[in-house]
């Protein structure tokens, strides 16, 4: 293998490239064909650091990541698989951790995935069981266990940020699960697509405020007319193209489609430059489907005018309409200062007050130091222990928190996490640790028509000044034990989320940013236990899984 992505990301005097890969729903042909000539070709090029292939793009069912992966690998080529949430529960996310260590695949690309769009019979399912900072914890939980067999192997683990906002609340929100990312693990960082420099600064910037070391490669994507109507539409969630780029690209070479070809490679390559010049770790180039020829051009092309990349900052000064910025603009550079910009976002009078009533009611009854917190203990233990005081509770409950919060029985409330706010009934993807990529202009992915229901989270607690309590911790994913029954017993009977036992949440409070290597035990020429005594070994193999 004559390059790898860890040790391109972890040598300082080199520029990792990575090169997208799109499959298609065929284990064969044409698309796929393709996509392994590309990373046969990257190989020979020397240039490119890993191949990078997607998981069920657009939330479009295509050919598993893994096989192919697999397949390159053995050529000597570089991978990172994709591994959204959006398809498998927990039980399957770990089933494909466990089987991509098996295979020698350790660069993982950890994200929440788009919505489903289609599938055999019409859309599928959304399964969104776990988020990507979930995801992050249970591939970490794996890999220790895997080193616990003596591996010597480990994920690199990354994941992506999408800098692409408008609003405040989403700006602010997108950095703050960044944190919540690096605690979780994660090893390196995949912008989204975006043509606006100043926002590509914003994250470099973004993550030496915050004290992030982690490296971060940019997305390119070889731009031309479809694609760019397609992501100006608001059609690839979180990606954004603005209109005057839309025009200028339409604009471009007439009818005449090399010339059209040649200013989609030079945007590029301009773009490339700039990027390498902000001081970015690297480049993760898209959007090329046929040969290798095209990455050959662009990368070419970056390194003839990476010493000109300031020449080129007006070029992208494409703000999106009234969009926020995180750092002072610098009328100098188009670039932005080291100035933060005012949090000026507010929720309205009654939400306000709905908050502060809700975390008073909370305060009060729904904390294991609430001053009659041992009387409500005993009183659900009375209610849960027969049938009609599980009934009378729920008549209760149920009716009070739909009209509050539209709740949908889950039995593992998350209302607190959410300034109040139900991520089950109000976000299609259940996001309980912030939110997706994929809102544009605060309004949600998947349901265009509502506001995302994290940008709502964030200016009701703006307007209290309690915003340093979002992403404050992670919360572990739901327990589908719960389902159905009583909240308010699951929590004072400790059996939701917040009274897990600590094995079960040490992934989720342990900070794996500071993870050191153990040392491991020095070989013994002793038989284990379980070699002098087979049916011991037996007991322990049948044993029921916890």
């Amino acid at each position: 293998m004559q390059r790898t992505l860890r040790a391109d990301l972890k040598n300082p005097d080199e520029f990792a490239v990575t090169v997208e890969l799109v499959l298609a729903p065929t284990p064969r042909g044409g698309p796929v064909d393709n996509a392994k000539i590309i990373a046969e070709d990257a190989l020979k090029d020397g240039r490119v650091s890993a191949v990078s292939i997607t998981d069920n793009p657009g939330g479009n069912p295509s050919l598993s990541p893994d096989v192919l992966a697999r397949e390159i690998l053995a050529l000597g080529m570089d991978v990172v698989v994709h591994m959204t949430c959006r398809d498998l529960n927990r039980a399957g996310l770990e089933s494909r951790a466990l089987a991509l260590s098996r295979m020698g695949i350790t660069n993982i690309l950890a994200l929440t995935g788009d919505y489903p769009v289609s599938g055999f019979g019409g859309q599928g399912a959304p399964v969104f069981d776990l988020d990507s900072v979930t995801l992050l914890r249970l591939l970490k939980d794996v890999e220790s266990r895997v080193k616990a067999q003596d591996d010597d192997g480990g994920f690199f683990l990354g994941s992506g940020v999408s800098p692409f906002k408008a609003t405040e609340a989403e700006c602010f929100l997108q950095y703050t699960k960044l944190k919540l990312k690096v605690g979780g693990g994660v090893q390196f960082f995949v912008t989204q697509l975006g043509y606006d420099a100043r926002k590509f600064q914003e994250v470099l910037q973004m993550e030496r405020l915050l004290g992030i070391e982690r490296p971060t490669l940019a997305s390119l994507y070889f731009l031309m007319g479809g694609a760019a109507k397609a992501i100006n539409a608001g059609k690839v969630p979180g990606a954004v193209v603005t209109r005057p780029l839309l025009e200028r690209i339409l604009a471009e070479g007439g009818d005449d489609k090399g010339a059209k070809r040649a200013a989609a490679i030079e945007r590029t390559a301009r773009l490339g430059a700039i990027i390498k010049g902000l001081g970015y770790r690297g480049v993760h180039i898209g959007g090329i489907h046929k040969s290798f020829k095209t990455f050959d051009e662009i990368l070419t092309r970056m390194t003839e005018l990476e010493d000109r990349w300031q020449e080129f900052l007006p070029e992208f000064d494409l703000p999106m309409a009234d969009g926020y910025y995180m750092f002072e603009k610098d009328p100098d550079t188009t670039l932005s200062t080291d100035v933060p910009s005012p949090r000026v976002s507010r929720c309205g009078l009654f939400e306000k007050m709905n908050l502060q009533a809700m975390r008073l009611a909370h305060y009060l009854f729904f904390r294991f130091d609430a001053p009659l917190a041992p009387t409500y203990h005993k009183l659900a233990k009375l209610l849960d222990s027969s049938e009609a005081g599980r009934r009378i509770t729920k008549a209760f409950e149920r009716p009070m928190k739909e009209l509050l919060f539209d709740c949908k029985d889950c039995g593992d409330c998350a209302l607190q996490h959410v300034s109040f706010l139900c991520p089950e009934s109000q976000c299609p993807k259940h996001q309980r640790n912030g939110p997706c990529g994929g809102s544009l202009e605060g309004r949600c992915e998947v349901w265009p028509d509502r506001e995302c229901v994290w940008v709502r989270c964030y200016n009701r607690m703006a307007s209290i000044g309690k915003t340093a309590e979002i992403g404050s911790e992670v919360v572990p994913p739901r327990l589908w034990s719960c389902e159905g029954a009583s909240s308010w017993l699951n929590f004072h009977l400790h059996r939701d989320h917040q009274s897990l036992p600590p094995e079960t949440m040490a992934p989720f409070q342990k900070d794996w940013s500071k993870e050191e290597p153990q040392p491991k035990e020095p070989e013994t020429s002793e038989p284990e236990a379980a070699d002098t005594n087979p049916s011991a070994a037996t007991e322990k193999d049948n044993a029921p899984a916890t």
